[in-house]
């Protein structure tokens, strides 16, 4: 994890300067400066996409123990080197030092899973026939699959695309978000390139929007696997679409927490906390809507307020904060208009809603309505949204209200009642007696409506997402036909 290596450049299976110049890499906690790596534009994409494309074919001809041997070496690199890579994420990301440890953790999970998918029986299907004829689907890898991923994970968001594209028998050019190029790239490309991942078969290229829409257009590329926003999503899939690649869309979030009034109180409590205000909030998945019976709210809200009193907003770095900073001015700028406004419009600021630098205080908003930002836009920050119903189906209903689908949860004492609430809401993932943020690395991982295309990704999805079918027939001799 030597800087001087992509001081200025990108990968490419060496480390070479960038057509599209260089910037510097800020911390957010701090506003200094991490290191600065190569801005990749359409030229450099292209350059990369066409590069990949000619190893591909190498790539998928190595014999599958010696590929799967090459991720196993990757997830034991990264493990010993767990403390410099812990340190990237936490000062690149914001992240506190216990989420960066989080995604090590799964980063090699996800690898160690990529080497087995390699020798695992889901290479193709023995189909029925006429007799005399052996017929057969087998899996075959797209070409070059283009990642983009985003800031707030940005090493699990990046390689659990990565990873399962390349152990398919994919080439994959990356474009990480330029605010996490360390974390969301050349960490990954380190420990591959180290592992023994021939040159060429992965390229790594921090960049703007022109590079990723040169990656959604490039002919060489036929599947795009986007994590980020669903306003950039649409561009993607717009884009995409235009050009017939495949694409996979992972994208925002407004998800419901129901909590019924025979919920114990004070694990409801820590739940949504947990759910609103992890990561400062910035995930897809977070509990964006904390649907609570009328009759315990007050209740919670009084749990929730002495939790966010109590709770240290800081320097990630210092290891002794639980929220860190908002990534940016800019986020830091909306979050507080979304909060602002939905006060204005008649919600109650219980706690929080108050920031110093691009530390935001964890937030508790009570009376939140349909109507108002705070019910219906993702704040990517760290608030609590209170919303109250007196009975099951209006639950599912202020639950259900929204454009998106990713993640839900319910908690009752009644995992009947739970369970039967959870069947009637639109949403990608349902967690019964949990909160919202959960992902295993082992699940399919996808959402619906605004939240993404109907993909999935992770587990036995990866063999769905980044492979396509072929058909094979074969007989012993040719058949005689009526013409």
């Amino acid at each position: 994890m030597d800087a001087a290596l992509w001081n200025g450049r990108i990968f490419d299976g060496s480390w070479r300067e960038a057509n599209g110049g260089s910037a510097q890499v800020l911390e957010p906690a701090t506003g200094e400066t991490l290191t600065r790596v190569g801005i990749g534009d359409a030229a450099d994409i292209s350059i990369s996409a066409r590069a990949a494309s000619e190893s591909q074919a190498r790539w998928v001809a190595i014999p599958p123990r010696e590929r799967a041997e090459i991720f196993n070496r990757a997830a034991d690199l990264l493990q010993s080197d767990r403390e410099v890579a812990k340190l990237w994420i936490a000062r690149e990301s914001g992240a506190i030092f216990a989420k960066a440890e989080h995604e090590i953790r799964e980063a090699v999970v996800i690898l160690r899973r990529s080497a087995a998918m390699l020798l695992d029986p889901h290479h193709g299907l023995l189909l029925p026939s006429t007799v005399g004829c052996l017929s057969y689907a087998k899996r075959q890898p797209l070409g070059v699959v283009g990642v983009i991923s985003p800031f707030n994970f940005p090493l699990i968001l990046s390689i659990r695309a990565v990873a399962p594209a390349l152990a398919a028998g994919n080439a994959v050019v990356l474009k990480p978000d330029p605010r996490t190029p360390v974390s969301g790239g050349f960490i990954i490309a380190r420990i591959l390139e180290q592992a023994g991942l021939p040159p060429g078969v992965l390229h790594v290229i921090p960049g703007a929007g022109d590079a990723g829409e040169a990656l959604c257009t490039d002919p060489h590329i036929r599947m795009i696997a986007f994590t980020g926003s669903t306003a950039v999503g649409r561009r993607v899939g717009e884009l995409a679409g235009r050009h017939l690649k495949k694409v996979m869309l992972e994208l925002g979030g407004k998800n419901p927490l129901i909590i019924a009034e025979d919920a114990d109180l004070d694990l409801a409590a820590s739940a949504a906390a947990f759910g609103a205000w992890f990561h400062q909030g910035q995930i897809c998945m977070a509990s964006g809507r904390i649907i609570v019976h009328e009759s315990i709210a007050s209740q919670l809200i009084e749990r929730l307020v002495a939790k966010a009193a109590h709770l240290p907003v800081g320097d990630p770095a210092s290891g002794n904060v639980a929220l860190g900073p908002i990534i940016n001015d800019a986020q830091l700028v909306r979050l507080d208009a979304i909060v602002q406004e939905s006060v204005a419009a008649g919600a109650v600021l219980e706690a929080g809603g108050t920031y110093e630098g691009r530390f935001y205080k964890p937030t508790v908003l009570s009376g939140v309505k349909p109507g108002m930002r705070a019910f219906s836009d993702e704040f990517f920050g760290p608030v609590a949204s209170i919303i109250t119903f007196s009975s099951d189906d209006e639950a599912v209903e202020l639950a259900n209200d929204t454009e998106y689908g990713l993640s839900a949860a319910v908690i009752s004492r009644s995992v009947g009642r739970a369970m039967a609430i959870g069947e009637r809401l639109n949403s990608g993932m349902l967690h019964i007696n949990d909160q919202t943020v959960n992902d295993e690395c082992t699940n399919p991982f996808g959402g619906r409506g605004a939240s993404g295309n109907g993909g999935s990704i992770g587990g036995p999805a990866d063999w769905d997402e980044f492979t396509q079918w072929q058909w094979v027939t074969v007989k012993e001799v040719p058949r005689a036909f009526p013409f």
